[in-house]
């Protein structure tokens, strides 16, 4: 292949090579019936992968977000939830009543897609002088309105609308599986930039674009709420507490049961990051450009530690007997079924001679790993002063794992976990100074711009 090209020649000698090997044609039996996941899982270390752990902070059971991705609004709605329990002292084991409480995350999804249109559409107002092939509006356009997300855009969120429990405003067929309406959203999001465009290079009047914008933003409010429903504007609040007496808090807000059970709390946390990428400095803090969902709301700022100072910290978090919210890749050695997350899992070198692992910082700058899945660390398993495995509640319902909780192990953890929050009063000198300068702002395409989903 001197000049690149394959050869017929050659091809037909490496045809000949393969069927002589009797390895090719017994995975090649076992892959025409089976999943190729399943052909390479391995057990070999099946013995570490218990879920029993040294460290466990007691939670209400899992969530299910179902066939959407808004893994972050779950698993942050998640992390509030256990934040109310403790101040109301409601009864954590009563599975009738309490042990179905849950923050909306329907309410939260809703407000978020609404702010998101307005966000991406003043993004195109602000490239109205681009052409279509423009990096940053093909950006915005390609990537358009999803249900991902980061934590510091659900803190924008919850701090503009509050919150409210799912039992003020549920799921429904739309919230469940969110596909359908993404789809119509990004088409009327792309019909605007066209009309936008062309009314701006016809009138070269500005205010006519805001016009034609406030008449979309009206259609979307609409839509959503036709989708997803009418967002209450009032609640009652009920549980049962660990005296076993019922309580009701009566006619609240959302505004308001935010402001009483979280309020400022939630500006306590920092998002931590592991990039060991040569562009990032350690002790740094970074902005994305174009990534964000409320205009005015909290920036996305991101402080990138090491990784063993990552872990201690959500050590500390931990075992303070506070969860830890935090971003991962989950796409590579998972066994959704069974909960686990470990390369040591899954081999691909044995029988395809392919190494799939490699360094973080390569996997990074190649475009091979980012996070794309949110969830809440809830304890760990420590063994001769070191963390052998860690305990996740997910929010893939209780069908998996262990009744829906998850497991990764050390290493895996170490490569594939980008992104943690972490309450500022965990943070040593050296990260309350650095959270103090000025964030370096990264391209809307660098992987930590990507929403976990």
């Amino acid at each position: 292949m001197e000049n690149g090209e394959i050869k017929l020649e050659e091809l037909a000698k490496e045809r000949e090579d393969y069927l002589t090997s009797s390895k090719h044609k017994v995975l090649r039996h076992a892959l025409s019936q089976t999943k190729l996941s399943q052909v390479v899982r391995s057990d070999d270390k099946a013995a570490e992968s218990d879920f029993i752990y040294s460290y466990n902070v007691k939670t209400l059971p899992v969530s299910n977000q179902k066939r959407s991705g808004r893994c972050w609004i779950f698993s942050a709605s998640n992390l509030l939830r256990e934040m109310i329990a403790k101040k109301t002292q409601m009864k954590m084991d009563d599975k009738i009543h309490n042990g179905n409480f849950e923050i909306s995350q329907n309410y939260i999804s809703f407000y978020d897609k609404l702010e998101k249109i307005n966000y991406t559409l003043e993004g195109v107002i602000s490239l109205l002088d681009e052409k279509p092939d423009d990096r940053k509006l093909m950006f915005l356009l390609q990537n358009g309105v999803g249900d991902g997300g980061q934590w510091d855009m659900y803190v924008s969120i919850v701090k503009k609308y509050g919150i409210c429990p799912k039992s003020a405003y549920k799921e429904n067929a739309q919230s469940d599986e969110t596909k359908d309406s993404n789809a119509v959203i990004n088409t009327s999001i792309k019909k605007f930039a066209y009309d936008a465009q062309k009314l701006y290079k016809e009138s070269g009047d500005l205010n006519k674009v805001r016009v034609l914008k406030d008449e979309y933003m009206l259609k979307a409010y609409a839509f959503l709420v036709d989708c997803f429903g009418l967002p209450p504007t009032s609640f009652d609040f009920e549980y049962i507490s660990n005296d076993g007496g019922y309580k009701i808090e009566r006619n609240l807000t959302p505004k308001s049961f935010f402001d009483k059970y979280i309020g400022s709390e939630i500006d306590e946390y920092v998002s931590i990051i592991n990039a060991p990428t040569k562009d990032k400095e350690y002790y740094q803090t970074y902005n994305i450009e174009l990534l964000g969902n409320v205009i005015g709301g909290k920036k996305v700022t991101h402080l990138n530690l090491p990784m063993e100072r990552f872990k201690e910290l959500v050590v500390k978090q931990l075992k303070a007997g506070e969860l830890v919210w935090f971003g991962s890749d989950v796409s590579k050695f998972g066994n959704r079924e069974e909960g686990v997350w470990d390369q040591a899992a899954f081999d691909y070198e044995t029988p395809f001679d392919l190494e799939l692992d490699f360094a973080k910082d390569g996997m990074l700058d190649y475009h091979d790993s980012m996070m794309n899945h949110a969830m809440v660390l809830t304890g760990f398993d420590e063994k001769d002063g070191k963390i052998i495995r860690w305990k996740i509640e997910n929010s893939w319902g209780e069908a998996n794992g262990n009744k829906g909780f998850y497991q990764m192990s050390s290493a895996f953890f170490d490569h594939y976990v980008y992104q943690a929050a972490i309450k500022k009063e965990f943070l040593g000198k050296e990260e309350l100074e650095a959270i103090k300068k000025t964030a370096v702002l990264l391209p809307p395409w660098d992987p930590f711009g990507t929403l976990a989903d």
